[in-house]
C-alpha cells in the first residue's frame, strides 16, 4: 500500500473500568494468573465489536489501580476511534464487555461502570460533541509502545483462536490438526465462547453475539431474500425448521418485508440465545450472495483495518 502524504491519524485514551458488584474486583481477576487471559480476551472482542476489526484500537497497557483496571488504548485511524466512540456513547461497548466478561469469566453477570479520559480530559461530559473528543485523543500521542505482558497475552489469544477456529464453511487456519469433526461451535459445557474469530472476505473479524442495531440492519437491507436467509440460517436453528419460515410470510404478509425479515432473525435470536452469533448470520448472508449487506453488518463500507 502507497503511504498517504499526511501523517497517520494516531491519538491515545485511557478507559476506566469499574465492577459496581462488590464481589468482582477487575483489578484482581487481571492479576490472577489464570484469570488474565480472560479478561483480556473479553476487552479484545469488545473492542474488535465496537470497532468492527480486531485490530480497530491497540491496548498497550492494563494498569491495576483499585477499584480500576485502566487501559490505555492506541487509535491508528480516525474512522476507527470515531466507531469507537460511538459505541462507547450508545453504551454497546459497555453492555458488549460485559457480555464478553460474562462469557469469558463464566459469571452470572459482570455490572460495570466505565470513564473515559484522554490527558486531563473527560471524554465523557462531552460525548455529544463527537469532534473535540477525537481532538482531544488525536492530541495524546501515545507515549509508549505495547506492554511485553500485552504483546504475549495478544499471542496467547491468537493462538486460542486457531484452536476454536472450526469455521462457517472456510477454512480460517490450517485446522487438519484437529481430530474433531468440523463444528462450528464447542459442545454445550464448553466455558469457551462460540468461535472467537472468522475469517470474511481475508479479514479476520471477532465473533460476537448479534446486537439490535445487526437486527434492524438486517431487517431493513435484506428484503425479498429474508426467506433464503432463514432456510440456510434453518439448517442448525430448530426454530426456524418448516414450516415456520412460511408462516412468518402469511402472518406478517401486511406489514411488508420489513417486519417478516425482523421476526425471522427475533425467533433466530430468541431460541439460539448466545449461540446467535455475528458469524453463523454472516454465512448465511455468503451463502444466498448478500455480500453487501454481510460488509454492511461488519462496517465495511467505510472502514479499513489498522495495519
Amino acid at each position: 500500500k502507497m503511504a498517504g502524504s499526511s501523517a497517520p491519524w494516531i491519538g491515545s485514551a485511557y478507559l476506566f473500568l469499574q465492577s459496581t458488584c462488590k464481589t468482582i474486583v477487575l483489578p484482581s481477576l487481571y492479576e490472577s494468573s489464570q484469570k488474565k487471559p480472560s479478561v483480556f480476551k473479553a476487552l479484545k472482542l469488545a473492542f474488535a465489536d465496537s470497532t468492527g476489526s480486531v485490530n480497530g484500537v491497540d491496548m498497550l497497557k492494563v494498569h491495576c489501580s483499585h477499584p480500576h483496571l485502566i487501559v490505555q488504548l492506541k487509535f491508528c485511524k480516525q474512522e476507527n476511534c470515531r466507531r469507537f466512540l460511538q459505541s462507547y456513547r450508545e453504551g454497546a461497548l459497555q453492555e458488549s464487555l460485559q457480555n464478553h466478561l460474562q462469557l469469558s469469566l463464566a459469571m452470572t453477570t459482570v455490572p460495570l461502570e466505565m470513564e473515559l479520559k484522554a490527558g486531563n480530559e473527560h471524554l465523557d461530559s462531552m460525548l455529544k460533541d463527537e469532534d473535540r473528543c477525537l481532538e482531544c485523543i488525536y492530541r495524546e500521542k501515545p507515549d509508549r509502545l505495547r506492554d511485553a505482558e500485552i504483546t504475549e497475552l495478544e499471542e496467547c489469544f491468537r493462538s486460542l483462536i486457531v484452536h476454536q477456529s472450526i469455521n462457517n464453511n472456510k477454512a480460517v487456519k490450517d485446522c487438519a490438526s484437529l481430530n474433531s469433526p468440523s463444528l462450528p461451535y464447542p459442545s454445550q459445557g464448553s466455558s469457551l465462547s462460540p468461535q472467537v474469530i472468522f475469517i470474511f472476505q481475508g479479514q479476520e473479524f471477532a465473533n460476537r453475539i448479534l446486537t439490535p442495531d445487526d437486527h434492524q440492519k438486517f431487517a431493513k437491507l435484506v428484503s425479498k431474500k429474508w426467506k433464503q436467509v432463514g432456510r440456510s440460517l434453518q439448517k442448525n436453528c430448530r426454530a426456524l425448521r418448516d414450516p415456520v419460515i412460511d408462516n412468518l410470510a402469511l402472518e406478517y404478509d401486511r406489514e411488508g418485508l420489513y417486519e417478516q425479515a425482523y421476526q425471522l432473525l427475533l425467533r433466530f435470536i430468541q431460541s439460539e440465545g448466545k449461540k446467535a452469533t455475528i458469524a453463523r448470520l454472516i454465512a448465511a448472508l455468503e451463502e444466498n450472495g448478500l455480500i453487501s449487506l454481510a460488509e454492511e453488518l461488519l462496517g465495511l463500507h467505510s472502514n479499513e483495518d489498522c495495519s
